[in-house]
């Protein structure tokens, strides 16, 4: 009789711990799934951005000194609230730098 109680006990300590390490498990990939998607939607403003700079650079033979000419002529929409775009023009006839970081 002992023995029987030790054993359910045992057995629903087992059951606890198999459900928080569960838990735990299910709160690092969805932790690690928001920054994944952070780094995806940085990545697609960047390339938005550089593919908007190449059609420019293919219409008008110029690379655009900033981000607003894009925006205004071009039809670019850039997530401003959620992260920064930083435009480096160094010439009209070199690809400009674009890098996005998280706000």
């Amino acid at each position: 009789m002992y023995s029987d109680r030790l054993a359910k006990r045992k057995t629903w300590i087992l059951w606890v711990l198999l459900l928080l390490l569960l838990a735990g498990a299910l709160c690092l990939i969805f932790s690690d799934g928001g920054r994944t998607l952070d780094d995806s939607s940085a990545a697609a403003i960047r390339e938005a951005v550089q593919r908007s700079a190449l059609q420019c650079y293919a219409v008008e033979g110029a690379y655009p000194s900033d981000l607003q000419y894009l925006e205004d002529n071009y039809g670019l929409q850039v997530n401003k609230q959620d992260f920064y775009v930083t435009y480096d023009a160094f010439a009209s006839n070199l690809p400009p730098t674009v890098r996005v970081t998280r706000r």
